[in-house]
């Protein structure tokens, strides 16, 4: 999720508990080698073994639609630390797929084998390549074949939203597709889309019969909901965190931001914001403090009524 779940991001949610590895923003590669400094920064965990400070691997994120340019910076990733890599062929950004990435492959099952073999073979067989599709661009027509060309091209596992591009965000998933896909490939199944809660959770594994599962918008709007979901999956129980404790992990969040050099007040207040209007879904307090701070142009007065709902 770019502009979304970057490290610090990570970091605070792998610290919650439940994942069992997580994904970075993509790097979007266009025609050239990158330089370091740029999967540096998508991917400061390159550093620390590829983990976030609790321990759960970071897998990077690759996003392009040139077989031998996309290799050539998959294997810059390795040499840099990468221990796993994912390709994006589900963004659905108008801007990425006028720039021949993300989604707009999905109409071109030939050219999805290509990208994935390319950069299963640039990479040591150990690490793992897997690739993130969507349903298809307009249609489900291609879905199927979509899926068996990323299995074809050997990769480890396929990670599938239920749901084209077309659709965006707006429709619910469909995840009786999961099931129909799943079948049909050997290598494991990730269900992804619309996994926002528990309940949606035992509905999607009921309606796809898979047992893994991705969490993207599911994750910042209920940030426990990982460890929710494995405590279930452990036949365990856990109690939901209450809204102070989410807010205690949002003033962190400010604080390691702020760290950050560049960082200007604007731009962490603007990732507050978009946090709480994530976290009003789930949480309705969320739903108050952001209607008080939604006009704020300051951080500081953004602080104290942070820290005045830690009470609460």
């Amino acid at each position: 999720m770019e502009g979304v779940i970057d490290h610090h991001m990570r970091h605070l949610l792998t610290r919650i508990g439940g994942y069992d590895h997580c994904v970075t923003e993509f790097v979007r590669i266009s025609d050239q080698l990158l330089p370091p400094v740029v999967f540096h920064r998508i991917c400061p965990e390159l550093t620390h073994e590829s983990q976030t400070k609790s321990g759960t691997p970071v897998t990077l994120q690759l996003l392009g639609g040139e077989p031998d340019v996309m290799a050539e910076n998959a294997q810059r990733a390795i040499e840099l630390g990468a221990a796993a890599i994912d390709i994006n062929f589900g963004c659905p950004s108008r801007f990425t797929n006028s720039k021949a990435g993300g989604a707009i492959l999905l109409k071109e099952p030939e050219r999805i084998y290509s990208i994935t073999a390319a950069v299963r073979r640039a990479v040591p067989d150990e690490i793992s390549v897997s690739a993130k599709i969507r349903l298809g661009y307009e249609t489900t027509d291609l879905a199927m074949e979509n899926a068996r060309a990323v299995e074809a091209a050997n990769a480890s596992f396929i990670t599938v939203h239920a749901r084209t591009k077309v659709d965006g965000y707006h429709y619910p998933a469909r995840w009786e597709w999961l099931g129909k896909i799943n079948d049909a490939l050997a290598i494991p199944l990730i269900a992804n889309g619309d996994i926002h809660s528990v309940d949606e959770f035992l509905r999607c594994r009921e309606m796809s019969n898979c047992e893994d599962f991705m969490l993207g918008r599911g994750a910042v709007i209920q940030p426990d909901l990982a460890r929710q979901i494995s405590a279930i999956q452990s036949n365990n129980a856990v109690e939901p965190m209450l809204w102070h404790e989410i807010v205690a992990v949002i003033i962190e969040m400010t604080k390691l931001m702020q760290t950050q050099p560049a960082m200007q007040d604007k731009k962490v207040l603007g990732r507050i914001k978009q946090w709480l209007a994530y976290l009003k879904r789930h949480y309705p307090e969320a739903a108050l403090l952001f209607g008080e701070i939604r006009g704020m142009k300051q951080l500081s007065p953004v602080d104290a009524l942070l820290r005045g709902n830690l009470g609460h």
